[in-house]
């Protein structure tokens, strides 16, 4: 079998499009290598960008307009390669892919323009309706990354149950490494880390809540400090004047443009992990946070307990008198946390790298058997 795949996300971006991308990329060249992979990019991929060896590259070539190559000239160009099956890693189709009659695949992964439209501009919510509308209409199936994800297809697209998917995103496997005592030494001199510290990853935007956690800091013993990782966004001064107002600026540390390779590392020397967001469409820095052997404290309303599973402990977005609580009650009890430990290696294996790619792969099948 001959797939293709939109590879803009997968050599430009560097956080979760990007990610989920390549994450795909990597299950499938590794557990079916037996098949074809092309990955069709307008652009050329940066040197830093890891791709598979047997994933191959697909360029425009001479067109004078990579960008409407993307979108309309793409059709053609798969056609002469004689893909079997096209798969749309972030949101998008290209125009005419029903109509050339090579099975197509989208990936879905939140719709929080339509249930948040006050966190985008109206003319990003124009666009995205149409892009991800367009696609969920054309595709053979559609994969959504979460439950909750596929009921908002359902609800906000009018799409048939049956034709969308549920295929849960894993992390990259360095989350899996455990860390030597010297190696937690090193990271935790080089970025100056507390002894104890809760710990919150993820862009600094209104949607992921971190003020939450700073408020709910008030209640929690003050060696008890929150390390924060994400790129920062205009809602990351209104944090930062909330902390100065409540003389909490030697609690909060702001860490920026951590590499990969030490994430894993300022995880496991973590307390606790807390991801109060709003909304998400799945919420991987939660599977990362369980397959680095610590608690995690997640919001409900969304998809957050799919991801954090039963093990973990969950709050309403807007109380934080609830976090503070299940933090002490977390930090103060050490055989309630390693349950909770426990119970998220346990659970974290629904996300093993080999039953994902089984999951991906029967979707595929599903596709050509339809088309």
């Amino acid at each position: 079998m001959h797939i293709g795949f939109d590879g803009k996300r997968a050599i430009q971006n560097f956080t979760g499009l990007g990610n989920y991308s390549r994450f795909v990329l990597d299950l499938l060249a590794q557990y079916y290598s037996e098949h074809r992979y092309s990955l069709y990019a307008a652009k050329r991929p940066q040197n830093t960008v890891s791709i598979p060896d047997n994933v191959h590259f697909r360029h425009p070539g001479s067109l004078s307009n990579p960008t409407l190559w993307r979108t309309l000239g793409i059709v053609g160009d798969l056609r002469k390669d004689k893909i079997d099956l096209y798969h749309g890693l972030s949101n998008e189709l290209p125009v005419g892919i029903s109509r050339s009659k090579i099975p197509s695949i989208v990936t879905i992964h939140d719709l929080i323009f339509l249930r948040f439209p006050e966190f985008y501009p109206l003319i990003d919510r124009t666009i995205y309706r149409y892009k991800f509308q367009y696609a969920c209409k054309n595709a053979t199936r559609i994969i959504a990354v979460s439950e909750q994800t596929k009921s908002d297809i359902i609800s906000f697209f009018n799409i048939p149950e049956n034709k969308v998917d549920v295929v849960y995103q894993g992390c990259n496997s360095i989350f899996q490494t455990t860390a030597t005592e010297d190696e937690k030494l090193i990271i935790r001199g080089e970025y100056e880390l507390p002894a104890r510290y809760l710990l919150q990853v993820g862009t600094i935007e209104e949607r992921k809540n971190l003020l939450l956690s700073v408020r709910a800091l008030k209640a929690v013993p003050d060696e008890i400090k929150l390390v924060v990782i994400g790129r920062e966004t205009d809602y990351a001064t209104e944090v930062k004047e909330y902390i100065e107002a409540n003389r909490l600026h030697n609690r909060v540390v702001f860490l920026k443009n951590v590499p990969l390779k030490d994430l894993p590392v300022i995880y496991q020397c973590a307390e606790v992990f807390v991801y109060p967001s709003e909304f998400e469409g799945f919420g991987i820095p939660i599977i990362e946070a369980l397959n680095s052997g610590i608690p995690v404290i997640a919001a409900t309303g969304s998809c957050l307990e799919e991801a954090g599973g039963p093990g973990s402990c969950y709050v309403h977005p807007q109380d934080e008198v609830q976090l503070a609580w299940h933090i002490n009650g977390i930090i103060n009890n050490p055989s309630k946390r390693e349950e909770m430990i426990e119970a998220g290696y346990k659970h974290v294996q629904c996300f093993s790298e080999k039953h994902l790619a089984a999951n991906l792969m029967h979707t595929y099948q599903k596709a050509l058997t339809n088309a």
